[in-house]
């Protein structure tokens, strides 16, 4: 629908900067919108918590590639780290999908709402990491994996929120912990992007432009948007008052929470 494919690109605007400027992913934002795009345009309403997610994690994909060139070529980015986490996120995010399929959309929204409420706080009450000085535990990758990669694809994330603070803990610095989290959400989100396609394929209820649970329109507006705009937002970042605008957008956040709950 050419309406939703327009609201998608001033989504991806803003989507892309608040990756940028805050750090976060786009799901944050992305989900909720598309939730009332789709209202809107009356989607089966056991399906739209579940297409939103699946389209959000096809668009963090692409900016997930995007943040992740940036990261190497300064350096920050562990690659043996992020190998060693890949395999059980893979696994996660996939069976994260098939698991997402058999909620109500009522027990997916709340999901949600406890996401953006967590987050929210995340933001408006910030704790400063430190790495701790404990040996790395290497082993805790494979449970910790699985673990990030199911519930970032139930909500549609990149598992930003849930990587940074569990490589911190073991021992990165947290330039290092944002760029391998940024290298671990592309397995995450082609996993859980293409079990959502397949889980979707012959569903003929789902609305004409769909790749599985994936709306292609809102997908396509989304990308070619928030790939420019996300290395904005970083840019951003150096030059505006990044720790009050946090606290500012953590009230957005909190807004859109209560929204969905309501």
């Amino acid at each position: 629908m050419p309406e939703i494919f327009l609201a998608s690109l001033l989504l991806g605007v803003f989507a892309g900067i608040a990756a940028g400027l805050f750090g976060i992913g786009g799901g944050a934002l992305i989900v909720p919108v598309l939730v009332w795009l789709f209202q809107a345009r009356q989607f089966n309403p056991e399906q739209i918590m579940l297409v939103a997610v699946a389209t959000s994690l096809a668009t963090a994909i692409f900016t997930s590639i995007a943040s992740v060139r940036s990261h190497h070529k300064l350096g920050n980015t562990d690659w043996g780290r992020a190998r060693h986490l890949a395999p059980s996120m893979l696994v996660g995010a996939g069976g994260g999908a098939v698991v997402a399929e058999q909620f109500s959309a009522e027990i997916l929204r709340w999901f949600f709402v406890a996401y953006l409420l967590y987050t929210s706080v995340q933001m408006a009450i910030p704790r400063q990491a430190k790495a701790s000085n404990h040996p790395t535990k290497q082993f805790l990758d494979y449970p910790m994996g699985l673990l990030i990669g199911v519930l970032s694809a139930i909500l549609g994330i990149g598992g930003g929120t849930m990587t940074v603070p569990y490589l911190v803990s073991n021992g990165q610095i947290m330039k290092n912990a944002v760029a391998t989290s940024s290298a671990c959400a592309i397995p995450i989100a082609l996993s859980a992007a293409a079990s959502y396609a397949l889980l979707g394929w012959r569903d003929s209820v789902l609305p004409a432009g769909s790749l599985g649970y994936v709306y292609l329109p809102a997908f396509a507006g989304i990308v070619l948007t928030s790939i420019f705009t996300a290395p904005l937002g970083a840019k951003l970042a150096h030059r505006l008052p990044a720790q009050r605008l946090k606290r500012y957008f953590a009230i957005v956040l909190l807004l859109i929470a209560l929204k969905m709950a309501w």
